[in-house]
């Protein structure tokens, strides 16, 4: 079973929840059609699709759904509506004894039908988005590295230019966490790998690599320009206070080790140089890059 992170695991049981509530008018339908009592007016209503546990969760989330996949995202949104309509047209003939469409019944449970495939499609996109990207900061996790780093290496080799893997490390995270607390620390990571995105060239990968570590992809024409975009990056971090709270910032700083991948190297080894580059910066006072 893979592991996600609490992030994700929560926002996985409030999808479960949603659900489970939604599936639960289904008892009050049931009410109607047998006993002819009102299911309610938020069944009743017009919008009654805005109204009900799963599509208020679903609209606080559809920002989330629609950038993983809008096609999904829009369709759920559609059936999970028309089903609303064509189940209050239903009970509405049901409480005022006159006999119902056999269009709209066959209609509502081919929609009900669709809808549960779609809440298990899109619940399945949710879990395989997570394996791919961290959801506290929106980069790519380890899933797929291996495959960008030979494209790296690749179009390196192609264009003449070298490729360097940069490790990346918050300093003294822990302390953050320790004074601060763990909701301070997700702040600090979210916001350093906000600055890391606006700081590094689009074109260059950028990934959560665990805890407070980074790893960068850098392709350049020369050791010089490796030198002066991790001053930059260094440089970056170090001057841009995080605001933690209303009246509250907070400067951190980063070291980085970098290694020039060599033609045939793979990918494990260019990280443990990088890495070890990076402890050599750790140990000679953070705040600073080392190239092994």
């Amino acid at each position: 079973m893979q592991n996600f992170s609490f992030e994700t695991e929560t926002f996985i049981a409030e999808f479960d929840e949603a659900m489970v509530a939604h599936n639960e008018w289904n008892q009050r339908i049931l009410r109607c059609a047998v006993l002819h009592e009102s299911p309610g007016d938020d069944i009743l209503s017009p919008t009654a699709h805005t109204l009900c546990r799963f599509g208020r969760w679903f609209a606080l989330h559809a920002a989330y759904f629609e950038s993983i996949d809008i096609q999904t995202t829009q369709r759920v949104t559609f059936v999970h509506q028309r089903m609303h309509e064509l189940i209050s047209a239903i009970c509405e003939h049901v409480m005022t004894g006159t006999p119902g469409s056999i269009v709209d019944l066959e209609d509502f449970e081919k929609s009900q039908a669709e809808f549960v495939i779609l809440l298990a499609n899109l619940k399945n996109i949710v879990l395989s988005n997570a394996l791919r990207n961290d959801p506290l900061t929106g980069l790519p996790l380890r899933y797929g590295i291996a495959s960008d780093f030979s494209l790296c290496q690749k179009d390196a080799e192609r264009n003449n230019s070298l490729l360097y893997v940069a490790m990346i490390d918050i300093d003294n995270f822990k302390k953050v966490n320790d004074t601060h607390g763990h909701p301070i620390g997700d702040i600090i990571l979210q916001s350093t790998a906000a600055i890391l995105k606006q700081v590094l060239r689009s074109n260059d990968p950028l990934y959560r690599f665990g805890g407070e570590e980074f790893l960068w992809f850098l392709r350049c024409k020369s050791s010089e320009e490796a030198s002066q975009s991790a001053s930059r990056v260094v440089t970056t971090i170090a001057t841009t206070p995080m605001t933690i709270s209303d009246n509250q910032v907070l400067s951190v700083t980063i070291t980085t080790g970098l290694a020039l991948v060599g033609k045939k190297e793979d990918l494990d080894s260019a990280i443990k140089r990088a890495d070890i580059a990076l402890y050599e910066g750790k140990n000679n006072g953070r705040n600073q890059f080392v190239i092994a």
